[in-house]
């Protein structure tokens, strides 16, 4: 989860604050002092929370210029409960005034998608099969929603088109096949990279096999089919689930042997939880 540290994501907060101070913050302007200082407490409101994002405070209130001294900051991955400390920050009271919905709103929504991921871990415990996401992320943020995933102890699928080869039911139509759809892709990905071929029926999966399929996608099967599909490909492929995938169904999907289960949910509806900040005046 380090690594994320060491992305620019500048650019992230710069066009957040755009986008919520536009010409400048009428209301701070009007009730804060020049130079005034002051300490901003941001405290969580929900039985649970996994953190994601807390490292953003720091560097959403440096660019709002309130020169941030943080007392108390959350570890990522922690699990925090109603009435927790999540941040302490000293600093210029505009700047942290202008900067608050921007950084409260950065760790609400990872936050969201990292302790829902933690539900979906903790539900499938003790099997092979590991909780993935997806690309149904928000425009322009999912590099940060995808660390969230992490965070919540998931694991990435695709960070983009370019991170991998998954041949679905449009390009299958589009080629004439998964056979000759998985030939043209073996021919111009380069040998680091797997093929993973999303198949609908068990017939497919048969085709997928024959052809060489590295990782096969199931789509919308039901268990008994997910079963067979195990028992077929036996245990040199990847097997990968997705479709409809609920807290309620994810355990008995996990417990027929795949390895991954891609959620979109995880992200794409997740969601966000519950924090607030408030000014300490004593």
């Amino acid at each position: 989860m380090e690594m994320i540290r060491q992305l620019d994501l500048s650019d992230y907060i710069r066009r957040a604050l755009a986008e919520d101070v536009g010409q400048g913050d009428l209301t701070t302007a009007a009730t804060v002092s020049p130079g005034q200082l002051g300490r901003a407490i941001i405290k969580v409101k929900e039985p649970r929370m996994i953190v994601a994002g807390a490292f953003l405070i720091e560097q959403v209130f440096a660019m709002t210029g309130a020169e941030p001294n943080m007392l108390t900051l959350t570890d990522e991955g922690c699990e925090l409960k109603a009435g927790d400390v999540l941040a302490d920050v000293e600093g210029r009271l505009a700047g942290l005034l202008v900067g608050e919905r921007t950084a409260l709103n950065f760790v609400q929504l990872l936050s969201g998608i990292a302790t829902a991921t933690r539900v979906y871990v903790e539900a499938i415990a003790g099997t092979r099969a590991k909780i993935i996401d997806t690309r149904k992320t928000h425009p322009g943020l999912r590099v940060l929603e995808k660390y969230a995933v992490r965070a919540g102890g998931g694991h990435n699928h695709r960070l983009g088109l370019d991170s991998g080869v998954l041949i679905k039911e449009n390009h299958v139509a589009a080629a004439g096949g998964i056979t000759p759809a998985i030939k043209r892709a073996r021919q111009l990905a380069p040998h680091t990279i797997r093929i993973e071929c999303e198949c609908e029926t068990l017939a497919q999966v048969d085709e997928a096999v024959r052809a060489g399929a590295d990782a096969i996608l199931l789509d919308n099967m039901t268990l008994a089919q997910v079963r067979e599909a195990r028992a077929k490909v036996g245990e040199k492929i990847i097997l990968e689930v997705s479709g409809g995938i609920t807290r309620d169904t994810v355990r008995a999907l996990a417990e027929t042997g795949v390895d991954l289960i891609s959620v979109g949910a995880l992200t794409h509806s997740v969601k966000a939880v519950d924090i607030s900040m408030r000014i300490d005046q004593t």
